[in-house]
């Protein structure tokens, strides 16, 4: 191919990709403007302004690299310089479709309406743990999608685009837990924990707690820090009605529920569940925890299998009073120097506090915007705390609870942009 034609052909190829760009600029492509118009005003401007930055600065990179061809440099350095501008496009248009995606689900107004309440519960549940020392959250964006198990997108981490960092705690919602979403104070913790390095000072509590009994289980229990620091910040925020919803989430077979996998952060989900029904017993006493665990017990009793993942749930499971007493109630410098229940106390969240509250708030703990500010993460356990038993009761249940979550955003819906 002669110079003239290689050039040519650069051109075209590189016309291709700057005409790209610029339709990946047009956000409101990638997401209807009456979804946009669902964020709250400064996430909306945080999230568009952070995406169209990379898009300019791709466009620039391309822009100079058109130029840069005019100059006349050797064609082989001009193609190396093309297929990096396609990797970066492709990392770019990831991070758009990303979070495209997500705001794309709230064109439904009475969806958009449900996950604009989420947003805010979410933003009250970092408030919750981060406010008492002094540390700003940051703006969260909720979606739904499909699967079993939740999952956030911190904010603060670096994105695909190496354009900068996430602007929002993004989180998913699996759909079948629309109607029970308590998986948000978990991911939520999640970026807490990030926040104020609680994860590695909790490893080392749980190693030291369990080294007595052994120190490959110690080992063990430290890689599981954040997952369990999690775990105890949807407990402290919202008592007993996280449980129920990661019982269903993570049963499974037997084996599947004692299976330790090499470098996964989640303890076994046996392990899991009767850690959360030992937390509730040791902050509530008595209630419908214990018919959970004995459930659980029953249906995966780990004494006298064959299994060595089973033997260390039977190894563990003395140590569980022990471990919900670090968790809840020894202090971290993360905290500053005071334990997690100091800042969010389980006591708020009993099933007595709960009943105290829906008693003494009457019909309005369902209508009052006061009440819905000052206390949404409470009414939202009230919302989600008992445990229908029939198809019919669910659909009422989960009915109050988007309609409360629809009038719960407290600021008037923005524009579109």
């Amino acid at each position: 191919m002669t110079d003239r034609s290689e050039r040519g052909q650069l051109r075209a190829e590189l016309a291709h990709w700057r005409g790209a760009i610029a339709q990946l600029a047009d956000l409101d492509s990638v997401a209807a403007p009456e979804a946009w118009a669902q964020l709250e005003d400064y996430l909306r401007l945080r999230l568009r302004d952070r995406l169209l930055g990379s898009i300019r600065a791709l466009d620039a990179e391309a822009a100079v690299l058109a130029a840069s061809l005019e100059a006349g440099p050797p064609p082989e350095e001009v193609r190396v310089a093309l297929l990096r501008i396609r990797q970066r496009y492709l990392a770019v248009e990831a991070t758009v479709e990303f979070y495209g995606d997500a705001v794309q689900q709230r064109t439904t107004p009475r969806l958009g309406s449900i996950l604009r309440g989420l947003d805010t519960i979410a933003v009250d549940a970092m408030d919750a743990l981060l406010r008492p020392l002094g540390m700003e959250s940051p703006p969260a964006l909720t979606y739904p999608d499909k699967g079993l198990g939740a999952a956030v997108l911190r904010a603060g981490i670096r994105l695909w685009d190496r354009g900068g960092v996430s602007p929002a705690a993004a989180i998913k919602i699996t759909r079948h837990n629309l109607a029970h979403p308590t998986a948000i104070m978990h991911e939520t913790t999640h970026q807490v924990a990030h926040l104020c390095g609680w994860n590695a000072e909790l490893g080392r509590s749980l190693a030291a707690t369990v080294a007595p009994r052994s120190a490959s289980l110690a080992d063990l229990w430290r890689s599981w820090a954040s997952e369990i620091a999690a775990d105890v910040g949807a407990f402290v925020l919202s008592g007993w009605s996280p449980v129920p919803a990661l019982a269903n989430v993570v049963d499974g077979p037997t084996s599947a529920v004692h299976r330790i996998r090499p470098d996964d952060p989640h303890p076994p989900a046996w392990l899991r569940v009767m850690l959360n029904v030992e937390l509730c017993r040791m902050w509530f006493g008595r209630g419908p925890w214990d018919d959970l665990g004995e459930a659980w017990q029953s249906r995966h009793d780990p004494t006298g299998l064959d299994d060595p993942d089973a033997q260390v749930a039977t190894s563990s499971r003395s140590v569980l009073p022990a471990i919900a007493e670090a968790c809840t109630r020894r202090p971290y410098r993360a905290f500053g120097g005071r334990p997690i229940s100091e800042l969010a106390d389980p006591a708020r969240v009993s099933p007595v506090a709960l009943a105290e509250l829906s008693r003494a708030s009457g019909d309005s703990l369902l209508t009052s915007s006061f009440l819905a500010r000052r206390d949404s993460l409470r009414i939202l356990a009230v919302l989600t705390a008992e445990q229908p038993l029939d198809p019919a009761a669910a659909t009422a249940r989960t009915a109050r609870l988007h309609d409360w979550l629809a009038r719960l955003a407290p600021m008037p819906l923005p524009r579109a942009a």
